[in-house]
């Protein structure tokens, strides 16, 4: 790689299990446009050797040293695009993008969709329906809110991403226990907008996702997922399921809610995972996300609709409209394995086949303890992806396929009541999985 060659500079590359199909499919793209690939990362490089021309081991979660790496990398090559999808980093890195000259979010865009306070405000000055909503640091303000608000509640961190922290409040009498677990949640948040939790009135109705990108501020969706959570007070994410003939696509409302949402944000370039409830007053957006959605919602968009999000996020961070034309008209979905109680884990098995099965695989190594809300989030031991005809099949075949899934685990004790809630420690990278989601 010359100097004088035009790279893409990727801030983090996330695990190889969730996003190593959308750095294979960039891989592609980069290559035919005579591109080469620098990444910035904070975990130790393996399989992303196979993709990047350059990896600079860093601390991606420290604005300054990520920025210090980033300008370094600009020195010494024409840097054309910039790419991020890990929630912790969108906001450095669309401020980055902007410091650049390359296409991005905006600064206005990337800070209104990172700050959950701040998206409330912007959206409800456009007129848009919203919850009754306040930002509170301390429980007498949350006290206050919730009496001004009215019950049920949702309390949530102010920046946190994966349901992390986030719980309903029915009455009065769950308020208190409620801000608790977003506060604990909240001041482990690393973000300028950590350490504050959001109080804002419970929206029932079916909850989505869209993935879509922005051109120019223009709003292109992709695909919907329709998704499914746990029991309250929780709001864990269990599963998703993308059909390519989704009739939401085709909802005027919800599509006019979704593009004056981003114009009002002020989102310029980029890729977005909005989430919305289907609320009797109409679509009511929950927030609006900076990247591209988790879970691999991304790689059940492409298994239903054909659609390439890697050649998506390629196009709009070159500067480019994308494509977005479906080619394939199919049900794609995902079940996440899930423990009944707090449990040290052993061994997971998967599934090899399966009536429509396209993936499973584990999620953890052998002696990860998992716990469930509040001591604990994001305790998933494995999952399945199944494709279909139909989402009625898709579902059944979603069952089918986790009830294959065997886990050898004993029980063990809660945490200590006031102990920091505590995420998975032995989250599978898997590196000795072969090939690659293709």
């Amino acid at each position: 790689m010359r100097e004088s060659d035009g790279v893409l500079l990727v801030i983090g590359s996330g695990l190889r299990l969730y996003r190593e199909y959308l750095v294979a499919s960039i891989h592609r793209c980069a290559r035919t446009a005579g591109l080469g690939m620098v990444l910035l990362n904070n975990l130790k490089p393996t399989w992303q050797h196979a993709y990047f021309d350059r990896i600079i081991h860093t601390d991606v979660f420290d604005p300054d040293e990520m920025r210090a790496a980033a300008r370094e990398v600009a020195r010494e090559h024409r840097i054309v695009g910039l790419m991020c999808w890990d929630e912790p980093v969108v906001l450095a890195a669309g401020e980055l993008a902007a410091e650049l000259g390359v296409p991005g979010l905006g600064v206005d865009g990337v800070r209104g969709c990172r700050d959950k306070s701040r998206t409330r405000a912007v959206l409800t000055a456009e007129g848009l329906p919203q919850p009754g909503y306040a930002l509170t640091t301390n429980l007498d303000e949350a006290r206050a809110a919730a009496a001004r608000i009215g019950y049920p509640l949702v309390l949530k961190p102010r920046a946190m991403g994966a349901s992390i922290g986030v719980v309903f409040a029915a009455d009065e009498s769950e308020l208190d226990a409620a801000f608790g677990v977003a506060m604990g949640a909240a001041t482990v948040d690393r973000s300028r907008y950590g350490g504050g939790a959001i109080v804002e009135g419970y929206a029932g109705g079916e909850e989505i996702s869209i993935d879509a990108a922005v051109h120019k501020g223009e709003y292109l969706p992709m695909f919907v997922a329709r998704k499914q959570t746990g029991d309250q007070p929780y709001f864990e994410e269990t599963g998703h399921i993308v059909d390519a003939d989704d009739p939401l696509l085709r909802d005027a409302e919800l599509m006019d809610v979704l593009a004056r949402a981003h114009r009002a944000l002020g989102v310029e370039d980029g890729i977005t995972h909005s989430e919305v409830r289907l609320t009797e007053r109409g679509p009511l957006i929950i927030e609006v996300n900076g990247r591209l959605g988790g879970d691999l919602i991304p790689f059940l968009g492409r298994t239903a609709t054909g659609i390439d999000p890697g050649e998506v996020l390629f196009s709009v961070a070159t500067g480019h409209r994308p494509t977005i034309t479906p080619t394939r008209n199919a049900v794609a979905g995902i079940r996440f394995g899930y423990p009944d109680h707090d449990c040290l884990v052993h061994g997971v098995s998967v599934p090899a086949e399966a009536p429509g099965l396209v993936l499973a695989s584990p999620m953890i190594d052998p002696g990860t303890t998992l716990r469930l809300p509040p001591g604990g989030y994001l305790a998933r031991h494995s999952f399945v992806v199944c494709e279909a005809d139909d989402r009625e099949t898709c579902a059944t075949r979603l069952d089918e396929a986790a009830d294959m899934v065997r886990i050898d685990a004993d029980p063990v004790d809660p945490p200590a009541p006031g102990t920091a809630f505590e995420m998975p420690a032995g989250l599978l990278d898997v590196d000795e999985q072969e090939g690659v989601i293709e």
